[in-house]
């Protein structure tokens, strides 16, 4: 409803020290909210912490056997009970998982982890990041796991379950003694947490 002064609404007056009452200031809110890049980043956080370059490795071992597999299976239907859609199926897989070979060292150099006062902060993706806050006071347990090829390069998956089962977050790719040296570290932050310490 137009006021008198041709407005199409008026203003809320709230008190001003300096000039008596006048209209109320109105937050922008495209200025207001950081850039997404600026969240995301976290730069507040501190320095992340790297996983070691040789889970790579890993992560292209895991995918080719997945694609040896793959293609096995493929081969085999396609030749021995003559389903040519299974060559179709299997060579769409195969070239997608070549594809996301060539992100494998993005992907594993986008895996980070830092220590804060109160939690500690993971992130892991690419186009989609994930970003986890676990509480110290909330881990329940801590774990150290090696498979076959992480053993023979000297890494571990640490692996860690809170209070609700579902938040459950694994950080890969470790050295074995980052592993066993941050496991303690978090063992230890854990009971002095929940100790109210």
């Amino acid at each position: 409803m137009p006021d008198n002064l041709g407005n199409d609404a008026a203003a809320p007056l709230v008190p001003d020290p300096e000039h008596g009452y006048g209209p109320a200031a109105t937050a922008d809110p495209v200025t207001d909210v950081p850039p997404v890049g600026a969240r995301l980043d976290l730069p507040e956080a501190g320095e992340w912490k790297r996983v070691s370059p040789k889970y790579v490795m890993v992560e292209i071992v895991g995918t080719v056997v997945f694609l040896v597999i793959v293609c096995a299976a493929a081969g085999a239907l396609w030749l021995l009970l003559d389903q040519t859609w299974a060559a179709w199926v299997g060579a769409a897989i195969a070239l997608v998982t070549l594809i996301s070979l060539a992100f494998e060292p993005r992907r594993v150099r986008s895996i980070g982890y830092q220590l804060r006062a109160d939690d500690l902060l993971f992130r892991r993706g690419i186009m989609y990041q994930r970003f986890v806050s676990v509480p110290y006071g909330r881990m329940q347990l801590v774990d150290i796991t090696r498979g076959p090829v992480a053993r023979v390069l000297g890494l571990a998956d640490l692996k860690f379950v809170t209070a609700a089962a579902s938040s459950g977050v694994a950080i890969p790719g470790l050295a074995e003694a980052d592993a066993d040296a941050l496991r303690d570290r978090l063992v230890e932050l854990a009971e002095s947490r929940r100790a109210g310490l």
